[in-house]
This record gives structure tokens, sequence and C-alpha cells, in this order.
């Protein structure tokens, strides 16, 4: 598969969707990418030296190189991380011509690059995990010193505008010769600037194949054991952590049709006694870092209804649990859940949680990280 050439198709194919009509009200642009997915691009031509490294690829063979200059339990030091794909680059790239016209740029970056022309810009959410410091503005001093780090992009905050759309583009499709192309963000960031949580204390569990918690705070908290990070948020930290568990486990057992009509038959205001620890395989990383834990979901009563509010239960007992962690970390104590993903249309279920958490639980009315997105076009064409 040529993911690069897959993405730009997509890109360009979205603009022709765009009703002709509209296309001249268009103000600005931004877009989300997913995050720590990585490409080495030649800075002559904008195009990529190499396949991409997908968001979730590991450079374990970079990994110690990493941990020996990054400090402990630093957001960079795990495999997938955008800085470990770098080094491992570098590594097997040793043609010194080669290093001197290359840049590294993430998805959303790339694909903006296309629309507006100016190569070696990225955003502080996506540069997160290549190791800038968004508390300092900064790349910081250990990795500034390392040879690679001249492959490294140019910084602004998510929707900041960089310039206008290229001519080219314009002229295609007919947008207005003042139409600007903003900096981005990843997706789950995107996802949550949906959610419209903008107070500190509030809360997005998106509840997808795994579950994934990001909650607004006032307190920066950082912490690879837990796979925990934060992403700057204008004057505030968007802390997260993700769970192994979530939908994924329960699509092994359950069709969608039988989740339905089973949770019809659950009553969300008792418990349930059974204790499990839903996993598709063995490994947790969040709220508890054990990659020995094995999947518990014993032993299975003869009703189905009974099984499946188990499993409800024992998923909304882990994400209590998250946010529990993410207090005693030092992050704002969270006081409302807004709820994403395909498990939020389970009323059953947001009744369950709400009385784990002991919180008030709610779908957030806007879902899809695009919408996110638009908003940070929004806050780009407003500053302009």
């Amino acid at each position: 598969m040529d993911w690069a050439r897959s993405w730009k198709t997509t890109l360009f194919s979205l603009l022709e969707d765009v009703p002709v009509h509209l296309r001249p009200l268009i103000a600005s642009i931004s877009l989300d990418g997913t995050s720590a997915t990585t490409l080495i691009i030649d800075s002559n031509t904008g195009e990529p030296l190499a396949r991409p490294y997908l968001y979730n690829e590991s450079c374990s063979d970079a990994l110690p190189v990493v941990k020996s200059i990054a400090p402990v339990n630093h957001t960079v030091c795990s495999g997938t991380s955008t800085l470990c794909k770098l080094v491992s680059w570098w590594k097997w790239n040793n043609t010194k011509s080669d290093k001197k016209c290359t840049i590294l740029l993430h998805q959303a970056d790339w694909l903006l690059w296309l629309l507006h022309g100016h190569l070696g810009v990225s955003d502080y959410n996506n540069a997160l995990k290549v190791g800038y410091d968004p508390e300092l503005d900064s790349y910081p001093p250990w990795l500034l010193s390392q040879p690679y780090s001249q492959l490294l992009p140019t910084i602004k905050a998510p929707g900041t505008s960089i310039g206008c759309l290229k001519g080219d583009v314009r002229a295609k499709f007919g947008f207005s010769e003042d139409c600007i192309v903003c900096t981005g963000t990843t997706d789950s960031i995107a996802a949550f600037l949906a959610a419209r949580a903008t107070k500190p204390g509030k809360a997005v569990t998106s509840l997808g194949s795994t579950l994934a918690i990001k909650l607004l705070s006032t307190t920066r908290i950082e912490d690879a054991r837990y796979g925990v990070y934060s992403h700057r948020l204008d004057d505030k930290w968007l802390v997260g952590g993700a769970s192994n568990t979530g939908g994924a486990v329960l699509k092994e057992i359950f069709t969608d049709e039988q989740l339905e009509k089973l949770s019809e038959h659950i009553n969300p205001l008792e418990a349930s006694p059974l204790d499990y620890y839903p996993l598709k395989s063995v490994g947790e990383r969040f709220p508890e870092a054990d990659p020995t834990m094995e999947p518990r979901l014993h032993p299975r009563p003869e009703s189905d209804v009974e099984y499946l509010h188990g499993i409800l239960e024992s998923i909304a007992r882990i994400e209590a649990k998250a946010y529990v962690l993410l207090k005693d970390l030092g992050a704002t104590q969270v006081d409302e859940v807004f709820t994403a993903g395909g498990g939020s249309k389970n009323k059953k279920w947001t009744k369950i949680r709400e009385r784990v958490l002991g919180l008030p639980v709610s779908r957030a009315t806007q879902t899809e990280a695009a919408y996110g997105a638009a908003l940070l076009a929004l806050k780009g064409a407003q500053q302009t």
C-alpha cells in the first residue's frame, strides 16, 4: 500500500466533494492526522524519501538510544514515538547527502503542505512525540544537540495561519483568494475539541476499540510508565491515557445485534457482582501498567444479559480507576465526562458508567475529529 499517495488522493477527493457554490465562501482550512504517523521528506521536492512510519509501528531498535538521551519516563521513551522513528531512519540511512536535504513531517503537516506550499511547518500537538516541549515552546537542549535535529520542523500553535491556499489548488477548485491554511493537530485532540469540553475538570472518554480518556487540566502530567502524557491546549493541558480494554473485546463475544438486544434487559442501577478485566490479549498499559496481565472474563454466568452487564460494569470500573490515577498523578479532578466513540450510543452503559464514576456522563454532541479540525480553522480565520 502506498500510504502517502492514498492520503493525497483522499485529500483532493474531499476538496472535490465540497459543493461548488460553497467553495468561494470557505475562509480557512485545517485538518487532523494520526499522532506519531511520520514521514521523512525530501526538502527540495516535498516527496517522501521512504514509506511512512504508521502511528502504531514500533521502532524498538531505536529505543535504547532514545532512552539514553531523553529524561526518564518522557513521552518519547516508547518504541512507537515519532522520535524513535526518526532515530531508526537516521540509523539505517547513512548517506550524508540524503540527510542534508531531508525534513521530518507528520501526516497532517505533509497534507497541509500540499495546500499551502511552505515546507517544514508543524504544530505543537503533533510534535509532542518527537520531543518538542510545549511548556517551554521550544525543542529541548537534549534533542537539539543530536545530529538529526536538523530534520525537525518549525513549530506553531494549532490553528495558526501558515499562508494562503496555493494558487494552483485555488484555481482548480474555485476557492477564494483569501482562503488560508492553518496548522492542524492530532486526531484525538481534534475529537476532544469537537466535544467543546472547554473548562478544567471536563473530560472525554472515547469508547471505541479501546478505552481512551482525555481530561482538561491546569497541571501538566507526564508518566511513560502508564502511557500518560499531556498535550498543550492554549493555556491548559489535555492529559490522556489509553487502556487496552474496550469495544474490541465486546465484539469478540457478541454481535452488534446481540449487544443492542441484551443491553435492553440490563438494569443499570444495579451493580454487577462479576469482576472482570476485559482484554483482547495479554498486557495492560493504563491505568495499570502490567505487560503480563491476563484477560479475565470468567466465570461466565448462564445468562448472557448478566455476562454483558458484568463486562460493561468492569470496563466502567477501569475507566473510574483511570480518572483516579490521573488525579493521583496531579491532574485536575474530573467533574463531568462526555463520551465519544461507538460505545457512546449504548444508553444503559452510560447509566452504568454514571453510577460507577459518580459523575454526570453524557454523549458528546459532536464526536467527529473533522469537526474539531474545523474549529481550529475557524480559530485561525478569526486571528487574521
